[in-house]
């Protein structure tokens, strides 16, 4: 690497090698300014879609307190007013904008966390000698494939299966009681699971590496190029 770097310098004259980590540097400050406003969006944009879920139930808290609706009427599903269900379906709808732009954020945050660590890599590789001698070594992942970009169990896919449920139910539940018909456990269940699995498939087709897409392009060869 420290050939390559001396190789580039002598090519190019007035820079030298100090030069080029310079703008690795502010390569690496960038990339980390990213990573840290895309973890940011991902969660303000979950608190978000949390708050839109939360808002029919504090309109029906407000509307029983106005003493506007009787609390009797929310005993049967029967006699639960109509406009309940449309905030329900309303707000579960809503609530997909900001789950879908937290799909973007986590991807962007996944991606500068790769980059992130290819900078680790470069460190660790130059200075592996010396670390050894003084016995320390990175204790951040120098893996420039982690994290994977579709991992359903890490918190950006547990954000996204809960979002998703929590969606599905609003919206399957505002739509049987709009419709007025007989709240089957069937018919519910089916239709959250269906709502939810459709998506679920948003984040994994995002996310998922192995989809066709267009790829930056690569003239100097490099084994990864982010996107």
């Amino acid at each position: 690497m420290a050939s390559e770097v001396s190789g580039a310098s002598a090519a190019v004259p007035g820079i030298g090698p100090g030069d080029f980590f310079t703008l690795l540097t502010a390569d690496f400050e960038g990339g980390y300014r990213v990573n840290i406003a895309a973890a940011c969006e991902r969660l303000a944009m979950t608190r978000f879609a949390l708050s839109l879920l939360a808002a029919p139930f504090a309109a029906t808290i407000a509307l029983v307190s106005a003493k506007v609706l009787a609390p009797a009427s929310l005993e049967s599903w029967n006699r639960v007013p109509g406009y309940l269900f449309g905030l329900l379906a309303v707000f579960g709808v809503l609530a997909i904008l900001p789950y879908l732009r937290m799909i973007e954020a986590s991807i962007t945050h996944v991606r500068t966390a790769r980059a992130l660590n290819n900078f680790r890599l470069l460190y660790a590789r130059e200075l592996r000698g010396e670390f050894a001698a003084r016995g320390w070594s990175p204790n951040l992942p120098v893996d420039p494939s982690y994290p994977d970009s579709f991992a359903p169990l890490s918190w950006p896919g547990i954000n996204a299966m809960v979002l998703a449920a929590l969606e599905s139910s609003y919206i399957t539940v505002g739509m049987v009681g709009l419709a007025r018909v007989r709240p089957a456990p069937l018919l519910v269940g089916f239709g959250i699971v269906v709502v939810t699995l459709l998506l679920f498939s948003v984040y994994y087709v995002r996310t998922n590496i192995s989809r066709r897409r267009r790829e930056p392009d690569n003239p100097l060869g490099f084994p990864r190029v982010e996107t």
